[in-house]
């Protein structure tokens, strides 16, 4: 079969790697409004990433308050709302691009490639997505807060397929691991490919499988390669 689709992870694949000490920085920004200590209010984020990415705890101000009263504090709404723009102005930090993801997502469509984005992730890149470059050369997105499941849950790479008109077997998907995101792609049908950058080892993921034995790229720009070998693979429909 040909590719007619490419799907991309977002975070540490569209975008650059993630490391500790960002997520550490990010984290105090929204605690100080708060009074919270900085520790405790990371692994209050650490802790409850797995409601928040299928959307759990509601929006953003709804899911600060929680946190907030988790770690034992009642949130005034002048520090609410505090708390509420710094986590927000530190995680459209994030939503920032690697240098050769729209020149590759353009070349793909200029090529008739449908592309998607599949993303494990919280409502701050739902209500920020229109804003973002990448928006308009993607053809369909499937975020795991609308969608209420998260990788490698095999409805949400059935879900993005469909979106894109495209057959699972037709389908590249790239991305750094997180979530068991590869193994999740690869058993829908799949052809899934680890996207091994250069900041590959910092990357802060949550579940990421470092033990991916399949294939990999070490950067976006070679994906338009990938769907070449696959159209010129000879013992493709074989």
């Amino acid at each position: 079969m040909p590719v007619t689709a490419v799907i991309f992870d977002f975070f540490g694949t569209l975008t650059p790697s993630t490391p500790a000490h960002v997520w550490d920085e990010h984290a105090a920004r929204s605690a100080a409004p708060l009074g919270i200590d900085a520790r405790t209010w990371r692994a209050a984020l650490d802790t409850s990433f797995p409601e928040r990415a299928v959307g759990g705890l509601g929006d953003l101000t709804a899911t600060i308050r929680t946190l907030a009263r988790r770690c034992g504090v009642e949130p005034s709404a002048e520090a609410l709302a505090a708390a509420c723009a710094a986590r927000l102005t530190a995680q459209r930090e994030l939503f920032v691009l690697r240098e050769d993801a729209v020149p590759t997502l353009t070349r793909l469509r200029a090529r008739g490639m449908r592309v998607g984005v599949l993303s494990d992730c919280t409502v701050e890149l739902a209500d920020s997505w229109p804003q973002l470059p990448v928006a308009g050369l993607v053809d369909a997105r499937v975020l795991s807060c609308e969608e209420r499941r998260r990788k490698p849950d095999p409805e949400l790479f059935r879900l993005i397929a469909h979106r894109l008109g495209a057959p699972a077997q037709e389908c590249l998907y790239i991305g750094d691991g997180g979530g068991h995101e590869l193994t999740g792609a690869a058993r829908c049908g799949m052809r899934a490919f680890l996207l091994a950058a250069t900041d590959w080892g910092d990357n802060d993921a949550h579940q990421r499988e470092d033990d991916w034995a399949g294939p990999s790229v070490s950067a976006l720009s070679e994906v338009p390669a990938l769907v070449d070998q696959a159209d010129d693979d000879p013992t493709r429909g074989s």
